[in-house]
């Protein structure tokens, strides 16, 4: 499996190529366009995964489709090309038995030997980091594709790391967060524009992104007309 990322950060595509036998897990929706020889099979499970019908039902807690895109090959040099919905950044994660934990609607496409699952983020991280309760987990060896709403920058975090809520893309597992506030006092931060913030310790890599969808939503809402 070859990967190009094209035309990042604001557009961005990726334009997978496979050979014969080989397959793309992706979001429902995903897929731009494709080559002819790929067979397309649409489940509710991981490919050669368990537990499909719960699986899915937990993925839509998470913010991801009931349903999961198989793309497979039936000829070398098959390409499809895949975006996200949400104009922003895409990067691909290599995983070798680790797992990465993937903010609600960001993932966007795995290779074969990736599982997806949801995992519970606890009631206080969930309800305050601006990102959800559920997280989609992507564990196994292979590649992940996680997209952002804006450009996505990487954090090699070796201790402690502060990011402001709702701007979080994916960790590694290795990583934990606790909700805190920005300054010394919680009035302080709210004044001052930040609020309340992730505070990351451990080891591992973190993806973050430039942009907070929700805080465009506030922004863009008051300008939309209402439904008739």
């Amino acid at each position: 499996m070859q990967i190009e990322i094209l035309n990042r950060p604001a557009s961005t595509a990726a334009k997978i190529t496979l050979a014969n036998g080989e397959t793309l897990t992706a979001e429902v929706g995903a897929m731009i366009a494709m080559s002819t020889e790929l067979q397309v099979e649409t489940t509710s499970k991981s490919r050669g995964g368990k537990g499909g019908i719960m699986k899915g039902v937990k993925r839509l807690f998470s913010g991801e489709s009931f349903f999961l895109n198989h793309f497979t090959a039936t000829a070398d040099n098959q390409e499809i090309i895949i975006g996200p919905s949400m104009a922003g950044d895409i990067i691909q994660h290599q995983l070798n038995g680790q797992t990465l934990v993937v903010q609600g609607s960001s993932w966007l496409a795995s290779s074969a030997g990736i599982e997806i699952d949801t995992t519970w983020q606890g009631m206080v991280s969930g309800m305050f980091s601006g990102e959800g309760l559920f997280w989609v987990k992507c564990s196994g060896t292979g590649v992940v594709l996680v997209n952002s709403f804006g450009a996505i920058y990487e954090k090699q975090v070796e201790g402690s790391y502060t990011v402001d809520t709702g701007h979080i893309v994916a960790f590694d597992d290795t990583l934990q967060f606790k909700i805190g506030k920005a300054g010394q006092s919680l009035i302080g931060s709210f004044l001052g524009g930040e609020g309340l913030v992730c505070k990351f310790n451990g080891q591992g890599k973190l993806y973050c992104q430039t942009h907070n969808p929700t805080g465009f939503g506030h922004i863009l809402g008051p300008m939309l007309k209402p439904r008739g």
